[in-house]
């Protein structure tokens, strides 16, 4: 990821608003989405999208289902009552922060 200890924290926060917006969806296509959106500048690694995805199924804020795809089994996320109801939690407490940071960063614009 590029910036990526700015992004770290935001990586549930992230996934959980994708699978809002789209029902469900597999890893491979959160990374791709997420990519497309930023133009590039945010890349996924699996190495950091899987562990988050098996925790957010762990906490039970995701639930799994497989299809298969050809001949191989293609595990899809979406997220259950538990989990809509956090990401509305985690968007609220996203965009305060993106608040406090901008008054930080420019003190003298009003937002």
């Amino acid at each position: 990821m590029k910036n990526s200890q700015l992004y770290k924290g935001s990586l549930t926060t992230i996934i959980m608003k994708l699978l809002q917006e789209n029902g469900r969806m597999y890893g491979y296509e959160i990374t791709q989405k997420v990519k497309a959106i930023t133009t590039g500048e945010l890349n996924i690694t699996e190495g950091a999208l899987y562990p988050a995805l098996h925790k957010l199924e762990a906490d039970g804020l995701l639930e799994v289902e497989f299809e298969k795809v050809g001949n191989r089994p293609r595990k899809y996320y979406r997220l259950t009552s538990k989990g809509t109801a956090e990401t509305q939690n985690l968007l609220s407490e996203l965009e305060s922060f993106i608040r406090n940071m901008q008054t930080l960063v420019k003190p003298n614009l009003e937002f």
